[in-house]
């Protein structure tokens, strides 16, 4: 295990915004619902994103992407990311977010679903930095708000663009550059390659957000102290565990992080976590929604198939605590 390095947890500033640490929540499509994100703030996310929304959507004002971008009063920051491919649709789309007040307005530039790649946006974009910047340019004429991208390295290991990338979308007026060092081609597979991160550090005017292969708090301190990015954008390594956030900073604080978390704990937030959906979306959604998240609340814990294999049919909100209470008891 890495040492704690103290110092490595600070504020970070994005243009006018100072976002009071730097351990954050990445957006991640199906799971950063209001609800979530509270959550997650909760446990110590500093700024949390939604999931990317079209812009072509959101600049014709359709409610279900706009409901998307609906906040939780638990929730501290919140970033706002969409995806689109036209300077002209993006700069409407960000005409229609900024009454909203959004912390962030990011750009994805890395997203590789099949339909986000068709509609010429999200990876695709890494073939095209002049893009981006018009794009990003677009964007900024429109908003005060700060505005930041997200990448990969580019589409195919024979084309790492995100150097080119970074620098189009800088001097276009974006603050703040996230990379997840991996290429399109990648998808989630392999290793992210983080030595990536510090070029980009280096080459880079403003704070750069590391992502990638973060599945600890341990992951987190290590990305930092050895690539020198400015912070930390979780994803996957948070679902049914929110508590990363705070023991990441812990360990950035250079103090012992809370390793063991106790089953009735970490079901207690789960059931929190639902209770908080069940009002934002209504009961039935919720408790359909929540099957994914109880799958990833209870990996790892003794007997926890029980509880998932429980709660494939739960319906109602007492039966998810029913479920939960039985397990606690026996």
């Amino acid at each position: 295990m890495d040492s704690p390095k103290p110092g490595l947890f600070h504020d970070i500033t994005v243009a006018s915004l100072r976002v009071p640490g730097n351990v954050w929540l990445a957006p991640m499509a199906g799971y950063s619902d209001a609800a979530f994100r509270a959550v997650c703030a909760k446990q110590g996310a500093r700024l949390c994103f939604t999931e990317m929304a079209s812009a072509d959507a959101l600049s014709r004002n359709n409610g279900t992407t706009l409901r998307l971008l609906e906040k939780s009063p638990e929730e501290t920051l919140t970033g706002f990311q969409i995806f689109g491919s036209s300077p002209s649709i993006a700069a409407a789309a960000v005409r229609r977010i900024t009454p909203l007040r959004p912390a962030i307005v990011d750009l994805n530039c890395g997203c590789s679903v099949p339909k986000v790649l068709k509609a010429d946006c999200g990876a695709l974009l890494l073939r095209n930095p002049a893009l981006i910047g018009s794009i990003v340019s677009a964007m900024k004429a429109e908003t005060d708000i700060p505005v930041s991208v997200k990448l990969r390295l580019g589409w195919e290991a024979s084309s790492l663009t995100y150097l080119a990338c970074a620098e189009a979308a800088v001097k276009a007026g974006a603050s703040l550059v996230t990379l997840h060092p991996r290429t399109r081609a990648q998808g989630f597979g392999g290793t992210a390659q983080w030595n990536h991160l510090r070029t980009l550090k280096e080459a880079c005017p403003v704070p750069v957000i590391g992502s990638g292969d973060l599945f600890s708090a341990q992951d987190c301190l290590r990305m930092i102290s050895t690539t020198g990015c400015d912070g930390v954008m979780i994803a996957r390594g948070c679902l049914g565990n929110p508590f990363i956030f705070a023991q990441a900073e812990a360990l950035l604080r250079g103090l012992p992080a809370q390793t063991r978390i106790e089953p009735e704990e970490r079901l207690s937030i789960a059931m929190a976590h639902l209770h908080m959906l069940a009002h934002s979306v209504g009961e039935d959604k919720a408790c359909r929604d929540m099957r994914k998240h109880f799958v990833a609340y209870t990996k790892g814990l003794p007997g926890g198939s029980i509880v998932r294999q429980s709660v494939v049919n739960a319906a109602r909100v007492d039966e998810y605590e029913e479920i939960v209470e039985s397990y606690l008891r026996d």
